[in-house]
């Protein structure tokens, strides 16, 4: 991705919230479905029989989380510096294995 308007937010829902003295707080969630997770096992499973070419699908991140994880300072959009393995390692640090779309090492 080189241009970040392309940027498409699926499934992500924001509502805004009054707070106090005229102000407001933007609340984004997102729904994340059993078909959803089933696929990326699907996809963990098959990982394991199939050749890999240049490029091998390591996870599939839903943007709620990608966008805490901005929030935190670990930007994976932006920061050129956080490796494939930093992000797998967090992923597994914080229980969501879940989102994993291989068991190969990065």
């Amino acid at each position: 991705m080189t241009d970040k308007s392309d940027v498409n937010l699926l499934g992500v829902n924001t509502r805004w919230i009054a707070a106090d003295n005229d102000n407001y707080v933007r609340e984004h969630s997102q729904t994340i479905t059993q078909e959803f997770l089933d696929d990326i096992k699907d996809q963990r499973n098959q990982s394991a029989g199939r050749r890999e070419g240049n490029f091998m699908r390591v996870a599939s991140i839903p943007t709620s989380v990608v966008e805490q994880w901005m929030r935190e300072g670990f930007d994976i959009m932006s920061d050129k510096n956080i490796t494939g393995k930093e992000i797998v390692a967090r992923l597994k640090a914080e229980h969501l294995d879940a989102f994993l779309t291989t068991d190969k090492q990065i």
